[in-house]
């Protein structure tokens, strides 16, 4: 049995980045006494079969599953059918959330664990580049997705999910994001870029161009990133001219992006 383990993001001054922390864990036995936290509890089972009461009754999180904690709802947590269990957690500040969904209510999701492939998805992206930390605008479009998502599973009112696409805003911060794509660029300057708050500009961007801002702008970043090694510059001097934190970033984003490494890119293309 391996022994248990906590690994989590460090706390953030940053709104955006306070407003969602990362968590990874791995429990052989007992895990958690009863407790509440303040945020949502959004996760993924990776192994095993992970048991908690809540709300009056004892729930299991199996390997793939999704579970849905909401604010201030009490738990604990320990391992079930006598094994070890894993998961990967997202801890959400509901204001965000509501934000997110211009103002209304945190949506209360009454099927705590569920197979949720778009969730999952969500969650594991989240944690590609973990420990890590996410850019904000990773994390605007982390909040986006969940609060819609969230949304969705909810036991309230559907939100409408279609209306006008601001174009023009939005394609101002496409053209900013390219040219900016070397560096990390704050919510707050697509916000006074755009007029739209930075929940507001993620549904828009994705709605217009099938893509969040952090995704499109670390494409941009990517392609110059193949084209340099194309030309034969050293795989850590394109990490460091591109935006990407050191060589082993880069080819997680490369390699997630293209199917293959920037080493054998570059074997390939030279």
């Amino acid at each position: 049995m391996r022994p248990d383990l906590i690994r989590s993001d460090r706390p953030s001054s940053a709104p955006q980045l306070s407003a969602l922390q990362r968590m990874v864990a791995r429990f052989g036995g007992h895990a958690y006494d009863p407790h509440r936290h303040e945020t949502y509890g959004i996760g993924r089972t990776l192994y095993g079969v992970q048991q908690f009461n809540y709300r009056g009754s004892l729930r299991a999180s199996r390997g793939g599953d999704v579970l849905v904690l909401h604010p201030d709802e009490a738990h604990d947590g320990h391992a079930g059918d006598g094994g070890g269990f894993a998961y990967r957690m997202l801890y959400v500040d509901p204001a965000a959330i509501s934000q997110a969904l211009d103002g209304a209510s945190p949506p209360f999701v009454t099927e705590a664990v569920a197979r949720d492939p778009a969730m999952a998805g969500l969650i594991d992206e989240a944690f590609a580049d973990f420990p890590q930390g996410l850019e904000p605008l990773a994390a605007d479009a982390a909040v986006a997705r969940l609060a819609d998502l969230l949304q969705r599973r909810s036991d309230g009112a559907r939100r409408p999910t279609t209306g006008p696409t601001a174009l023009s805003a939005v394609q101002r911060v496409r053209e900013f994001l390219a040219a900016e794509s070397q560096r990390t660029v704050a919510s707050e300057e697509l916000e006074r870029l755009s007029g739209l708050d930075r929940f507001a500009l993620a549904r828009h961007f994705r709605r217009a161009f099938a893509t969040s801002p952090h995704r499109f702008q670390v494409g941009r970043r990517l392609a110059r990133a193949q084209a340099m090694i194309a030309d034969g510059a050293s795989l850590s001097d394109t990490a460091a001219a591109t935006g990407f934190a050191d060589q082993s970033h880069l080819t997680r984003h490369f390699a997630a992006r293209f199917g293959l490494t920037p080493g054998r890119w570059a074997m390939l293309s030279r």
